[in-house]
């Protein structure tokens, strides 16, 4: 898999982005290469790439996330070393952006520096089994919504569509033409699907560009 220098990751709210960001990261260490991971999201205080924290040090990967999260603080707030992101091109970076238009608004600040280097992916991450996800014209409108307020469109589309330890095969399977009409209607592309790391033996071969996930250990979504 190729890796652009800034990977975003955008999404509904419960799409599983953060989970995603999560395992990405450690697949860009995997392959040698040094990366941050930077948690953008000041809306959710429950799924945080936090929860990852002792996987990620393990790893060697230096997480950047607001001081507050995990906490009883609601404090919308982010770090100034967030700017390391943008700042410092030595290393590569994955961002998760806040769900929804409204958790995108912070990655505002960044997007001039992101834009400007040319070397990023924006993936939007889509899931048919979740409420306001389940048909294709619903999760444009909500891709739209998250371009406009975060200044930059998205590259790519992941299908991380799931239903948590419930998945079996054939949810995933079954999710293809939904993916695959989201593609069409937007003309990006779907650049991996995501499936649980027990799941893969069986997809494989069935799907292209499969993507194993271990899940954080609160997820019971993907």
């Amino acid at each position: 898999m190729e890796f652009k220098r800034v990977t975003l990751f955008a999404g509904h709210y419960g799409s599983g982005k953060t989970n995603i960001a999560v395992n990405y990261a450690l697949a860009i260490k995997a392959a040698g290469i040094p990366v941050r991971i930077a948690d953008l999201d000041i809306v959710n205080p429950y799924f945080r790439t936090k929860d990852s924290a002792d996987r990620l040090a393990a790893a060697g990967i230096q997480l950047i996330s607001s001081e507050y999260a995990n906490s009883n603080v609601d404090f919308p707030a982010l770090p100034g070393r967030m700017y390391a992101v943008t700042d410092d091109t030595s290393e590569y970076a994955v961002m998760d952006i806040g769900g929804d238009d409204r958790g995108a608004l912070a990655l505002g600040r960044y997007a001039p520096a992101i834009l400007a280097e040319n070397n990023y992916e924006m993936l939007f991450v889509i899931n048919c089994y979740r409420p306001l996800t389940q048909n294709a014209a619903d999760t444009v409108e909500v891709l739209r919504e998250v371009e406009a307020a975060g200044g930059m469109k998205a590259t790519a589309l992941v299908n991380n569509s799931n239903l948590g330890v419930h998945t079996a095969p054939e949810d995933i399977l079954a999710s293809v033409a939904y993916a695959e009409e989201i593609s069409r209607m937007t003309g990006l592309p779907v650049k991996m699907t995501t499936v649980r790391e027990d799941l893969l033996p069986a997809l494989s071969g069935k799907i292209e560009n499969l993507f194993p996930l271990a899940l954080q250990h609160k997820y019971t979504w993907n």
